[in-house]
């Protein structure tokens, strides 16, 4: 993107692994920036009355993805939001498309071992679990997380900011994130 390209965006996604930091840092983000928070999940289990773990159970993975497709193009045209993707949304070629097209994407790195710290304790992440939907034993779930970092880190990477989170506390983080931010973003005068 040239300078003046950049400008005058309004939409901010947050992208990355699970376990990167996106519904911590994404809140006091746009508390920041003046912007609503919204999370792609949390609005898919909104409206359809179930978990994102329970659809994909019923569901599929397939179906879960259709119902996110969906749902990020209702968010892209959205003004004035900062929105956590799913770790795997960026992964299908019409999101990666609309979301670079419609926002600034900011890819929240963390290393597979900060992840594997984490998630260890996490139950409730679909791609996480068994075949049965239980919890992966630690060294399956480390190599399994290493697996999907290692598939979806060259669509995180087109991200247009990457910002590590790995051993920074997240108000240090959201300030620096602030930083590189501000010259991409409109003017807040500009927003009405």
């Amino acid at each position: 993107m040239s300078g003046s390209e950049e400008r005058g965006r309004v939409r901010v996604f947050l992208t990355g692994f699970m376990g990167s930091g996106k519904s911590s840092i994404g809140p006091i983000l746009a508390n920041m920036l003046g912007y609503r928070f919204l999370d792609t999940d949390r609005e898919i289990e909104a409206r359809d009355g179930r978990s994102v773990t329970l659809i994909f159970r019923e569901e599929g993975e397939e179906r879960f993805r259709a119902m996110e497709r969906a749902m990020v193009r209702e968010l892209c045209a959205l003004r004035n939001v900062v929105v956590a993707l799913g770790g795997g949304t960026l992964m299908d070629a019409e999101n990666a498309a609309l979301l670079h097209q419609s926002g600034v994407i900011v890819y929240l790195r963390a290393s597979s071992e900060q992840l594997f710290r984490r998630l260890q304790s996490k139950g409730d992440r679909p791609v996480l679990l068994d075949e049965e939907g239980e919890r992966l034993p630690p060294e399956r779930l480390r190599e399994r997380i290493e697996q999907l970092v290692r598939e979806r880190e060259p669509h995180y990477r087109r991200a247009h900011v990457v910002i590590a989170t790995d051993g920074t506390r997240i108000g240090l983080t959201v300030d620096a994130l602030a930083r590189k931010l501000r010259p991409l973003l409109a003017p807040p005068d500009a927003l009405s």
